[in-house]
């Protein structure tokens, strides 16, 4: 399983990953300024930080490089689902890194870096999201479906955000 994706599932065409890197690529018709605002601002995050089938029920965060943040979503099935970090790198409305660490599960306690990048493209906003190191393609391909579904949320939630800025 190759774990990049483009908005429609498909395998993005761009350069190898090495086995311990996830890439998801989403558009979002909207600027990219508002696309950014949902990742910086703690009343947008909390409304879509989940995969399906979750809730999240904190998220707070000190949006500057070296800012600590922290997360739990709840599911039925797996109960609390804590998470944190500190943002490494910030270049408004361009570019956003964190590291990343489950408190518990399989991949508990080891840290990844997650990337975000925003470009113009088409009147809207290309969104890459980058995770690496994995410490196995399993860990890598059990959070290609999570981080997929958590993105699908935040374009859903930019989306009726966008439409109510715009009324």
């Amino acid at each position: 399983m190759d774990a990049r994706t483009d908005p429609r599932g498909a395998v993005d065409p761009g350069m190898p990953l090495r086995d311990d890197e996830l890439l998801i690529v989403r558009f979002f018709d909207a600027p990219r300024s508002l696309v950014f605002r949902m990742w910086e601002d703690e009343v947008h995050r909390i409304n879509w930080w989940a995969p399906k089938g979750c809730r999240t029920t904190h998220f707070k965060h000190d949006f500057e490089v070296g800012g600590a943040w922290r997360a739990c979503f709840v599911s039925d099935a797996h109960g609390e689902n804590w998470q944190s970090g500190r943002y490494t790198e910030i270049e408004r409305d361009r570019r956003i890194a964190a590291t990343f660490i489950w408190d518990s599960g399989p991949a508990a306690g080891i840290e990844t870096l997650v990337t975000i990048t925003f470009v113009d493209a088409h009147d809207g906003t290309i969104q890459t999201f980058h995770q690496s190191p994995f410490a196995s393609v399993e860990r890598r391909d059990s959070h290609v479906a999570g981080w997929s579904a958590l993105l699908d949320r935040q374009r859903a939630y930019l989306e009726s955000t966008a439409k109510g800025e715009s009324e």
